[in-house]
């Protein structure tokens, strides 16, 4: 398969990684949902060449992300990241505090609409990988809280390619992510650019 080519041909997965994608693979319901190596490795690549200071991000699940973005980072920078679901609580928190880029994560169990304004921070980074259906909100929120050519990643956007499948034109996260990407298409404020990676990863660089 050619995925499997990929990921032979890129860097190696940090062990911390791969431990933590396997638990999510064997322990939690939905194991897609992580973001896993080759998505991973393009967070870390990112936050490596970029250096951002904050971070935030909307929507953890088992860390994956989260650790992935800790491990490119400088020391003294961090990620602040929030999830909405509080039964995912006792799977994430050791798995974050266990990492040898821990420090670098606060981890936040709560919703990102509503917190994130609290925080009084500006971030320079963002990766929005939260409830489809509320993508719009999250975005117009979050270009209120980020720096002049800050990096946000809206993971999913593609969504298995229902996005141009007339048989999901009804289905509710569908159509959400529709209405998104032609908001964004449309938005002046930002350069964008879709990556056909996993489910479709949008890159939004604000101007």
């Amino acid at each position: 398969m050619l995925n499997d080519y990929i990921l032979s041909h890129i860097s190696p997965e940090h062990p911390y990684l791969y431990k933590l994608y396997r638990a999510t693979n064997t322990q939690l319901i939905r194991p897609r949902m992580a973001s896993g190596h080759l998505q991973g490795q393009l967070l870390k690549m990112l936050t490596e060449l970029i250096n951002p200071q904050t971070v935030v991000e909307i929507g953890t699940y088992s860390g994956y992300s989260a650790l992935s973005m800790a491990q490119g980072m400088r020391p003294g920078s961090r990620i602040v990241t929030f999830e909405i679901n509080d039964e995912q609580e006792d799977f994430t928190r050791p798995w974050i505090e266990g990492s040898p880029h821990g420090d670098k994560v606060c981890f936040h169990i709560g919703n990102a609409l509503e917190e994130v304004p609290q925080l009084g921070e500006v971030f320079d980074f963002v990766f929005m990988d939260g409830d489809k259906r509320q993508y719009m909100e999250y975005y117009e929120m979050i270009l209120q809280h980020t720096s002049s050519g800050a990096l946000i990643l809206a993971d999913n956007t593609l969504w298995d390619g229902h996005v141009v499948d007339k048989a999901y034109l009804n289905d509710r996260q569908t159509v959400a992510i529709n209405e998104f990407n032609a908001f964004v298409a449309a938005d002046k404020r930002v350069e964008k650019l879709i990556l056909p990676l996993r489910d479709g990863l949008t890159m939004i660089r604000k101007k």
